[in-house]
Parts: structure tokens; sequence; C-alpha cells
């Protein structure tokens, strides 16, 4: 069942490439979002051709990483605390959601004490939700040059979540905005940043996002089946 829903969801990550416009050429890395979904299930799309998985807590992240016994690329999708950076830079190795200076310098701390370089992704927020994680577009210029200052974390581009739309159309334009700030960031002179992801769309939305400019999908449900609570 796994494998066939993965087959289907990479079936349709390849028509919405097709329907993009011609500037947009990259490839798109499929992260499978295994929140609440056991270890067997992971094996089952791994052994299927998955690899790049991604969690959002880094408790769930931790028991899993010990038991998996598969070789993946581990992102960190979710908001993260603080107090888990020493946790988020063992396990993981593309953290998404940096989102605030605090979090940035912590990350980097951490990094630096087990001489890791950690990639990382600044959210965000491009809709102003209250319930969401990530700096606002008027900010994001400060924190991507402090990102790229600090030597421990290298900067590889940025990730957005967007508004849960009941019409999913309703997500291009953010979609679309979302690629216009990411093609101008790869014009500042940065000192160590590899601009290269775009990490945008999940199981509900994951075609548009594509279609508008994404080069990472962060796809669950899709993949697995509801969440196992």
């Amino acid at each position: 069942m796994i494998a066939e829903k993965l087959q289907e969801v990479e079936e349709k990550i390849e028509a919405a490439k097709a329907r993009r416009t011609p500037q947009i050429t990259e490839d798109v890395q499929l992260v499978a979002v295994t929140k609440n979904h056991d270890v067997a299930a992971m094996r089952e799309a791994i052994d299927a051709g998955v690899t790049d998985i991604g969690e959002n807590r880094i408790q769930e992240a931790m028991g899993k990483y010990e038991t998996l016994g598969r070789q993946v690329t581990w992102h960190l999708i979710g908001h993260l605390q603080t107090n888990k950076a020493k946790q988020a830079v063992k396990y993981f190795d593309l953290i998404h959601s940096v989102d605030t200076p605090h979090l940035a310098r912590a990350l980097d701390k951490e990094a630096g004490k087990i001489g890791k370089v950690q990639d990382v992704l600044v959210q965000v927020n491009l809709a102003k939700e209250e319930s969401k994680s990530g700096v606002y577009e008027e900010d994001l210029q400060p924190l991507l040059q402090l990102v790229d200052e600090l030597p421990h974390l290298r900067l590889c581009g940025l990730m957005c979540i967007a508004p849960n739309y009941d019409d999913i159309e309703k997500c291009r334009p953010l979609f679309r905005r979302m690629r216009e700030i990411f093609d101008g960031i790869k014009d500042i002179p940065f000192q160590t940043a590899n601009i290269k992801y775009l990490s945008m769309g999940m199981s509900h939305d994951y075609e548009i996002a594509i279609e508008e400019g994404a080069n990472i999908v962060r796809v669950g449900t899709a993949i697995f089946g509801p969440r196992q609570y």
C-alpha cells in the first residue's frame, strides 16, 4: 500500500514539474513526513525508494533514529524550541525551521560543540498567521545575514507553510511570491550560504507548490495515510 501511494505521489510530482514555467528547472526532493507513523511504515517507504525522512518532533525522531536501521537523510520540519537545539544538531541533516536570531545562535553554539556545520533553512511566515512560526518577509533579510555570519551554520534556502485553505488554489500567489523571494536572495553576496532549497508544499498542496517553484516538498498523509495517534 505504501509503495503504491509513493508511486502515485512521485507521478504527480513529475506531472507538476511538467507544468512549471521553463525558467524553473530544478529537480524536486520528496521528504516523506513520518510524524505519528511507526518504524515499520518508515522502513516500507524507504525500501520502496524514499531517501529523505521528515520529522516534526525531536523526541519522536530520536527513538526512530535509534531503531530504524536504514540510511536516510533526516529533515526537521517542525517548530524547534531553543532548548532542543542540542538534540537537533545531533540528529538532523537539514533543519527547515530556523525563524529567530535566538534559535540561530543556539544551533550555531551546539553545532560548534560537536564540530559540525549544520545545514539550515529559514522559515518564512508569508501569510503572517499567528498560529504558525516563521519570520515575516520584512524581517527576513537581517535573519539571513545573521545565519550566514554564524560559523557553524550553513544557510541553504527557505521554507514556508501555506494557510490551510479549503480552496487550495488560494495557495498559489503565496507560493509564487516565495519563489520570487527565493530567487532574489540568490543575488545577495553571502559569505558561506549555498542557496539551493525552497521547501514548500505538503500533502494537500504540493502539486501547486511544485508548479510555482518548490524544490523540496514535505508529504506524509498522501504516502502513509492518516496519522496514527
